[in-house]
């Protein structure tokens, strides 16, 4: 295998692979896991993250545990196994989701979760385990926030959520119930996303983000009780002049978040039929440029259509 100059100094003849710029986090494989793994654990804990290149909340928990290992300076080994590449090991443990983590000590098992968990979680199950907890540990929000953004980006809303609800229980901090609001609307909870986003103390510096998530929570709203996506394409392919399937099918398309989608037929029907239901096709351009967001591509792309339009 592979090795660089980089290695740890351990109290083991076993030589570390190092995957990163971190010396203490690497990957194994089947034929090298007892070596790394098995052997290294009697000085120290080995983490071992069981992952997968098509798992999105695995990928969002890596930089969380890369974090917590190099937080403890050495004290703590960190083991990588993709489960696609190395399925003898997943076999081997018993391995029947991703991601699953486990803690290897003195050669065995001795703790271990599944799924998505908070930092401080998962410093718990570590901590005990150590010789000595770090002094200075990060912030756990701020890497909470950056997993739950990135499974929100992914769309597992209600992974999200899961990680989510438990640490604002303890840290109810205005980033966290902005992401929980978000979370909660995709997940179609509307009533709980817009209580949480009334929680947020400074909305002003959040302000941004809650026009949108709120906009959100507005389609999402419209959109209930439409007729089916392929009812609406239905009678546009019979009529494409059809106003209401339209309009109607835009709002499905923004309670998707097809934002192009929508944005480009909204456009066209203000251009066609500028009076429909009151104005409602530009009203809703202008929620959906607020919803996005001055600075957003698409924003600016379609407001430039529209003053063309109206001037």
């Amino acid at each position: 295998m592979h090795t660089t100059a980089q290695q740890p100094t351990l109290q083991t003849t076993s030589r570390i692979p190092p995957m990163s710029a971190s010396p203490h986090i690497f990957d194994v494989t089947e034929a090298t896991f007892d070596r790394y793994v098995l052997e290294n654990s009697f000085h120290k804990p080995v983490l071992v993250d069981f992952w997968a290149e098509w798992c999105a909340p695995c990928k969002a928990l890596m930089p969380v545990l890369a974090a917590i290992t190099d937080s403890y300076a050495g004290e703590l080994l960190m083991a990588k196994v993709d489960c696609d590449q190395q399925p003898g090991l997943s076999e081997r443990f018993g391995i029947r989701s991703l991601p699953t983590v486990v803690l290897f000590k003195d050669g065995q098992p001795v703790d271990g979760f599944a799924g998505i968990q908070p930092e401080s979680a998962i410093r718990a199950i570590i901590e005990p385990h150590l010789g000595a907890v770090p002094e200075e540990a990060p912030e756990p929000e701020a890497d909470l926030a950056s997993v739950a953004a990135a499974l929100l980006e992914e769309g597992h809303a209600a992974q999200a959520i899961a990680l989510l609800q438990p640490a604002i229980s303890e840290h109810p901090e205005d980033p966290l119930l902005v992401l929980l609001g978000r979370a909660l609307a995709l997940d179609g909870q509307l009533d709980a996303a817009e209580q949480i986003l009334e929680a947020v103390k400074d909305k002003d510096a959040h302000k941004a983000a809650l026009t949108g998530i709120r906009a959100q929570v507005t389609f999402l709203r419209q959109a209930t009780g439409l007729p089916p996506r392929i009812e609406l394409e239905q009678r546009l392919e019979e009529n494409s002049n059809d106003s209401e399937a339209t309009y109607q099918l835009a709002l499905v398309d923004l309670s998707q978040r097809r934002h192009e989608e929508a944005l480009a037929a909204l456009l066209a029907l203000f251009q066609r039929d500028r009076g429909y239901a009151d104005g409602s096709p530009h009203r809703t351009l202008l929620d959906v440029f607020n919803a996005l967001g001055s600075e957003h591509p698409l924003t600016i792309q379609y407001r430039r259509k529209l003053y063309q339009a109206l001037y």
